[in-house]
């Protein structure tokens, strides 16, 4: 999407003359000495293909038409050997990062309410050898406890450094792991403990004290609570029957050598190594049985997608470990050597809301060269760094725009542009700290336009990845030298896809230009099903032949000619209106998200009724920006519930949507202004900031009623 040029065409046309007289004379040495000619190769190859030669599939890379990838290192067949084999050849890199905390403040808002702020130190980090001895002893200490291999263990923590060493030490003991969203509420929390029947359970301090201890009751079989705190050692004030230790003293007994020379009892390549729990966006979240041969499965296939990764890359750990696109790209790293500098989404730049003014966000500090991210993330980047644009002075933001526009025809053509990445947008670049080579996104479709800017400003590879939990993360990822926007990639060595025809949404594989159909993948990466749960086993997954697994993904996707899918539809998402019309609302979403109006946004559509209403978090400055011109005052409650400002909005909402080719029947007839965010707290959209449709039909029952009803 190009940036609107607001500038004299005389001007424009001298511009463009001085570019186009740069490009030719610094083209041919750029390209011989770039290997751009070997780049633009790559960018064309196919780089899948249909190994049965039909249009369904299955459809494998053309690295991996003979045989899929199932292993990452010679003999390393369970994640404790992936790990000791890290260990043996990285023992004194660096591992694991955590930031020391100088100090913590509250800051008094202007609407009254406080903030905490903190001001962080450097990163204090533990070498691969101390991580190792970490996780041994404290692996020991949980069975000097009475933790049992193949008996079931649970965390509910957030994202740090004693997540992983907690998850090495089940790892080298067989004990499986069940993973739990730390923004779960406590039903979801307590039905997890009790189906897996757990009785140790890790957790930090806050969500011991704000989620875990109201629930205690409801978990019958809980015996020990291990904080991964370092203090107090006491914990007054719990059932009885319950202990409660820290880290520091599991570990210590665990060192003890009556404990140290227990023979462990080592996982086979079969055993359960994740019992990773869904964030609930259709309801109960449900168990996923994950191996640790299905867990390297898809490291492998993970690891061969991100272009020379080494021991020299530094990570940032921030989305929850408890989904499988961050527990499975820590894996990634942890496999070659790389470190892993920890972070929160409230301290990751500069701007996060946690950290004090003035002083530095992690990025900053950690200057990460990898990083992963949620849609969610990216499109608040995009929009505030667009919102920074649009402050600039004149000169400045024609610049800018200038800049954009040529780096995005070059882009489009193969090329690079070392010039203007080192003149303009070095200082968008240090948002992220300036080094990220790879940007890898994942959990939900991420825009073209975001996709794009990101590619253009970050000055790196913005790779899409699909993947679910029940596939360890692992379908696709774009190819680095993959210059398009809007698709996510070919299957990855480890994995196959098939398009299974669906006659109700009209998908099929015969289907011209592209063949279509919903989304089947199979490989060693698809997982052992779902915990306790035989009947949606049955439904989603299956053995074909060869006695390979499928899952059945309730996605819709396309294969375009060189073997790359992109996602078009979802099962679940498509609605038929009352006339007999299909709208899918993720399509709806994705494409009015880019409006600068809209933070985050739900369409709705009832069978019974003729038209499409949302539900719209909007932008909170362009808002009161458009207020302020139509003479609107008032509280940002008062803002958002006048009618006068849902028809504005609507309106500019209904432009974007016919600037976007939208169907007239895709297009919201109605809206609902938001004042609140959804975030995960809300228990309106996940840990990966997917929508939970259901929550929100209830949460705006009445606004629909009226949406609908006239009233």
């Amino acid at each position: 999407m190009r940036l609107k040029e607001d500038i004299n065409p005389l001007l424009l046309q001298v511009f463009r003359s001085v570019v186009w007289l740069y490009s030719v004379l610094t083209f041919l040495p750029w390209y011989l000495l770039s290997g751009a000619s070997a780049n633009l190769e790559r960018a064309k190859r196919a780089k899948a293909r249909s190994a049965s030669g039909r249009p369904a599939g299955p459809y494998r890379a053309t690295n991996a038409m003979q045989r899929l990838a199932s292993t990452l290192h010679p003999a390393c067949d369970t994640l404790d050997k992936v790990f000791e084999y890290a260990v043996r050849r990285f023992p004194r890199r660096h591992c694991l990062g955590t930031r020391e905390v100088i100090s913590e403040e509250d800051e008094p808002q202007p609407n009254g309410k406080v903030f905490k702020k903190v001001i962080l130190g450097e990163y204090r980090w533990l070498s691969y050898e101390e991580t190792f001895r970490a996780a041994e002893r404290f692996g020991s200490g949980l069975a000097a406890l009475g933790q049992r291999p193949q008996h079931n263990i649970a965390i509910f923590c957030e994202t740090r450094s004693e997540w992983i060493i907690s998850a090495q030490a089940c790892f080298m003991n067989n004990f499986p792991l069940v993973t739990l969203y730390a923004t779960l509420g406590g039903p979801a929390i307590a039905h997890g403990l009790n189906e897996t029947e757990v009785t140790h359970i890790i957790t930090s301090k806050d969500l011991l004290q704000t989620r875990l201890k109201a629930i205690l009751f409801e978990v019958p079989r809980l015996q020990h609570i291990i904080v991964v705190d370092d203090k107090p050692t006491s914990w007054p004030g719990f059932p009885r029957g319950i202990m409660v230790h820290n880290m520091a003293s599991v570990q210590e007994l665990g060192a003890k050598p009556e404990n140290m020379s227990r023979p462990r009892i080592q996982p086979i390549p079969s055993s359960i190594a994740v019992i990773m729990y869904t964030s609930g966006s259709t309801g109960i979240p449900k168990g996923v049985m994950i191996s640790h041969s299905n867990l390297i499965a898809g490291i492998t296939g993970m690891a061969e997608r991100l272009p020379n990764l080494e021991e020299t890359d530094t990570y940032i750990g921030y989305l929850p470990l408890a989904h499988v696109l961050e527990l499975s790209a820590e894996l990634v790293c942890v496999s070659h050597g790389c470190r892993i500098g920890y972070s929160s989404p409230q301290t990751l730049a500069d701007q996060s809301t946690k950290i004090k003014k003035g002083s530095k966000g992690d990025t900053s500090m950690l200057k990460p060269t990898l990083m992963a991210a949620v849609p969610e993330i990216m499109d608040r980047i995009y929009k505030n760094v667009m919102t920074k644009v649009d402050e600039m002075s004149r000169l400045q933001r024609t610049l800018f725009v200038l800049a954009y526009n040529y780096k995005m025809e070059q882009i489009s053509k193969g090329y690079t542009t070392p010039l203007c990445d080192r003149l303009v947008f070095r200082k968008v670049r240090s948002l992220l700290g300036g080094k990220i080579r790879v940007l890898l996104s994942g959990g939900a479709p991420l825009s073209a336009a975001t996709q794009r800017f990101m590619n253009i400003c970050f000055c790196c590879p913005v790779g899409q990845g699909y993947g679910l939990t029940e596939t360890c993360g692992a379908g696709t990822i774009s190819d680095k030298w993959d210059y398009s926007t809007g698709r996510v990639g070919a299957p990855l060595i480890c994995s196959e896809i098939t398009l299974k025809d669906w006659e109700e949404g009209g998908y099929y594989s015969t289907d011209r230009p592209h063949p279509r159909g919903e989304i089947l993948i199979g490989g060693p990466n698809v997982t052992m099903g779902y915990y306790k749960n035989e009947a949606k086993n049955r439904e989603d997954f299956f053995l074909d032949e060869t006695g390979q697994r499928w899952f059945c993904t309730g996605d819709i996707g396309q294969f375009h000619p060189d073997g790359c899918l992109k996602i078009i539809d979802r099962k679940k998402d498509l609605v038929k209106l009352q006339a007999g019309e299909y709208v899918s609302l993720g399509k709806v979403e994705a494409v009015l998200k880019n409006c600068p109006f809209i933070d985050n946004i739900c369409a709705y559509a009832n069978s019974e009724e003729s038209y499409v209403i949302s539900f719209v978090v909007p932008n909170q400055k362009q808002l009161l920006a458009l207020a302020h011109q139509r003479g609107v005052q008032g509280s940002w409650e008062e803002i958002c519930n006048s009618p006068e400002m849902e028809k504005e909005v609507l309106r500019i909402i209904t432009e974007a949507a016919i600037g976007a080719k939208l169907e007239r029947f895709e297009i919201p007839r109605k809206i609902r202004l938001s004042a609140e965010p959804w975030t995960p707290e809300t228990g309106l959209v996940t840990d990966a900031f997917k929508l939970k449709r259901k929550e929100l039909k209830s949460h705006y029952q009445e606004d629909i009623e009226r949406m609908y009803g006239g009233k």
